[in-house]
C-alpha cells in the first residue's frame, strides 16, 4: 500500500474538483435511499389506508418527496458522473506528466534495461489503472461509510435498537469484506498486471518481426509462447471475475439475512409504537436501498491488487536516482566550441570491459575530426559522452574550458547540434517534425533546408510541409531519414556539430553531395563525425582513429596514409 503514497499526492492539486465528486456521490446514494425507502412505506401505508384513507391519508406530501428524491438522484447522479470523471480525467494527465518528466531524466541510463514495449506498456496501461484508485476504491468508500453514519442517524429516531442493529452489521461489512477480498483478489490482480504486460510485449515483437519469423520459421514457436501467455492473463481474470462474483454473492447473502432480521425485530414494534404498519416497509426497504452502496466496496478492494501492482511497475522506474544530473544555473556562453577530454574512461553497466578506456582528445575551436574505428571501438559512445546522456566514471570532459558537468541541460542542448545513428521520425507533419530542432523556423527557412539536403521532392505534392510522415503517413527510405536528421541539425545551428554515421544508407553521388554540403555549413563550426566510409576523410582536419575505446593513430589523411598504420590498411581494403 505504501506504493500508492508518492500518487496519492498528486491529487492535491486537484482536492477540490474530487471532493466535490465524492459529495456528489454521496447525495445521489442518500438520495437512492430516500427515494427506495420513501416508495415502499408510501406504498405500505397507502395499501394499509385502503379506500377509507382517500379524505383521512394524506397523498400528496409523500408523493411530492418521491418526486424530489427521484429529481434529485437523476440530477445529483449526472453532475457526479460530469465532475468526477472531468477530475479523474485531470489526475490522469497529471499522473501521465509527471511519469513522463520522471521518466525524461533517466534516459538512456535508467532505462535501458527495459524493452520498448514494456516501458510504454508502464506509461500507458499501468499509469491508467491508478485512476481506478479514485474511481473504484476511495469514492466508493467515502460514500459507503456516509451512508452508514446518515442512515444510522435517520432512523435512530424512529426506533434506536433497529438503527444501530442495521448500522453496526454495515459497519462490520464495510471493515471485514474489503480487506478479505483484497487479500484474496491481490494474487490475481498482481498476475493480470504482469502479464498484461507480458503479452503486450510479445505481441509488439510478433508484429515488428512478422516477416523475420515467417523467413526463419520460427512463427509457430513464438505464436505458441503467445498462446500460453494469452491463456495465464485470461485465467487471472476468470479467477477475478470469480472473486468479483463471490463477494456480490456475499453480499446479497449479508443483505437477506439483515433483512430478515430487521423485519422480524420490526415485527415487535418500532419505537413506541406496538403496531408499527408501514414503519416495517420503511425499515426493509431502507436496508435494501442501504447495502447498494455497499455494493461496489467488496469488489473495489478486490481491484484494488491490481492497482497496487501497477504502482510498484510505474515506481520501479521513476523512483530511480538519475544518472546523470544538470545544475539549474545557467552559464554565460560563448561562441565557438573547443573540447577537451582528458584521460576519459566509460563502461556500461554489466559490461565487461570500458567502452572508453584512458582517453584524451583535444578539438579546437572551428576543427572538424572524423572517429574512425571498427563496430564496437566506442565511437558512439564518445558522442553520448559529449551530449551527457551518460557520465564518465573517470576522467575530465571540457566544453569551452568549463567541465561538462557545469553546464545546465539548456545551454549544452542549444552548443550542440546531433545527427544521431537512428533518426526518429514522428507520426506527425513534416513542419512538425523539422521544428523538433527549431520551433521557431518558419515555411521558408524550412523549404530552404529542404532543397539544401536534398529533399525538395517532399515539397513538391499538394501538401507540402502539411504532408503527414511517420507510421500514420508517408515513409522515408534510408536515404531520406538522414537527410531529414541532417536538415534538423542545419536548423538547430549549434557551435559543435556531432554526426553519427551521416551517410550510411546513401549511394556514392549523394554522399558526396551530403559532405560537400556539411563542409559548406560547418566552416565556422567544430564538427566531429563517427564513420566508417572513407570517402571526403582528406578534407576534414583531423582523422582520429579508435580501437578498444582507446586512440590509437590521428592525423590528417596524408599523414596517416604515409605512416602505414591502421588507416592506411582500411584504405587498402576499400582499394582491393
Amino acid at each position: 500500500m505504501k506504493a500508492l503514497l508518492p500518487f496519492l499526492k498528486l491529487y492535491r492539486r486537484h482536492l477540490l474538483l474530487l471532493t466535490l465528486g465524492v459529495l456528489l456521490a454521496i447525495i445521489t446514494l442518500l438520495a437512492s435511499i430516500s427515494l427506495l425507502t420513501l416508495s415502499g412505506w408510501f406504498l405500505a401505508a397507502s395499501s394499509l389506508a385502503g379506500v377509507a384513507g382517500l379524505y383521512s391519508f394524506n397523498y400528496m406530501l409523500p408523493a411530492a418527496g418521491v418526486r424530489g428524491a427521484a429529481i434529485s438522484r437523476t440530477a445529483a447522479r449526472y453532475f457526479e458522473r460530469l465532475v468526477s470523471h472531468d477530475g479523474t480525467f485531470r489526475v490522469l494527465q497529471h499522473l501521465r506528466v509527471f511519469t513522463f518528466s520522471k521518466l525524461l531524466p533517466l534516459s538512456p541510463a535508467g532505462i535501458a534495461r527495459f524493452r520498448q514495449g514494456e516501458l510504454l506498456n508502464r506509461l500507458v496501461a499501468d499509469v491508467d489503472t491508478l485512476d481506478h484508485l479514485y474511481l473504484r476504491v476511495i469514492s466508493p468508500l467515502a460514500g459507503a461509510l456516509m451512508v452508514i453514519l446518515v442512515v444510522t442517524f435517520a432512523l435512530s429516531f424512529l426506533d434506536m435498537q433497529l438503527a444501530l442493529t442495521l448500522g453496526l452489521i454495515m459497519l462490520l461489512t464495510l471493515l471485514l469484506l474489503p480487506p478479505l477480498f483484497y487479500r484474496a483478489g491481490r494474487p490475481a490482480g498482481e498476475a493480470i498486471t504482469r502479464l498484461r504486460g507480458d503479452y503486450r510485449q510479445q505481441l509488439t515483437g510478433w508484429l515488428l518481426g512478422a516477416a523475420e519469423l515467417k523467413i526463419y520459421g520460427a512463427a509457430r514457436a513464438f505464436r505458441s509462447r503467445l498462446d500460453h501467455t494469452e491463456q495465464q492473463w485470461q485465467q487471472a481474470q476468470r479467477r477475478q471475475a470469480s472473486l468479483s462474483g463471490l463477494s456480490q454473492a456475499l453480499m446479497l447473502l449479508i443483505s437477506g439475512v439483515t433483512v430478515t432480521l430487521l423485519l422480524w425485530l420490526s415485527a415487535a414494534g418500532v419505537g413506541e409504537l406496538a403496531a408499527p404498519g408501514a414503519l416495517i416497509a420503511l425499515f426493509v426497504f431502507c436496508a435494501l436501498a442501504a447495502f447498494e452502496a455497499l455494493a461496489p466496496v467488496a469488489g473495489a478492494f478486490q481491484h484494488l491488487g491490481q492497482v497496487v501492482a501497477s504502482a510498484l511497475r510505474v515506481s520501479q522506474i521513476i523512483d530511480q536516482p538519475p544518472a546523470v544530473q544538470f545544475t539549474s544555473q545557467p552559464i554565460a556562453t560563448t561562441t565557438g566550441a573547443a573540447i577537451e577530454l582528458h584521460d576519459v574512461s566509460f563502461s556500461y553497466p554489466g559490461g565487461n570491459r570500458p567502452a572508453i578506456n584512458a582517453l584524451s582528445l583535444s578539438v579546437a575551436r572551428g576543427e572538424k575530426i572524423a572517429l574512425l574505428g571498427r563496430t564496437g571501438c566506442g565511437k558512439s559512445t564518445l558522442l553520448q559522452l559529449l551530449t551527457r546522456a551518460w557520465d564518465p566514471q573517470s576522467g575530465a570532459i571540457r566544453l569551452n574550458g568549463i567541465p561538462l558537468s557545469d553546464w545546465d541541460e539548456a545551454s549544452l542542448r542549444a552548443a550542440t547540434s546531433v545527427v544521431s545513428q537512428r533518426v526518429h521520425l514522428f507520426s506527425q507533419t513534416l513542419r512538425d517534425n523539422l521544428r523538433l530542432a527549431a520551433a521557431d523556423s518558419d515555411d521558408d527557412r524550412l523549404a530552404a533546408v529542404l532543397q539544401q539536403v536534398g529533399l525538395g521532392k517532399l515539397l513538391e505534392n499538394e501538401e507540402g510541409l502539411n504532408a503527414w510522415l511517420g507510421e500514420g503517413g508517408r515513409q522515408l527510405s534510408g536515404g531520406e531519414l538522414r537527410r531529414l536528421g541532417i536538415a534538423r541539425a542545419l536548423l538547430h545551428n549549434g557551435d559543435l556539430l556531432l554526426l553519427d554515421e551521416p551517410t550510411e544508407g546513401l549511394d556514392a553521388e549523394t554522399e558526396r553531395q551530403i559532405l560537400t554540403l556539411l563542409w559548406q555549413v560547418s566552416r565556422d563550426k567544430t564538427m566531429i563525425m563517427v564513420t566508417h566510409r572513407l570517402q571526403g576523410l582528406e578534407q576534414l582536419d583531423r582523422i582520429c582513429v579508435m580501437d578498444q575505446g582507446e586512440m590509437i593513430e590521428q592525423g590528417d589523411h596524408r599523414e596517416l596514409i604515409l605512416k602505414r598504420g591502421r588507416y592506411w590498411h582500411f584504405h587498402q581494403r576499400f582499394a582491393l
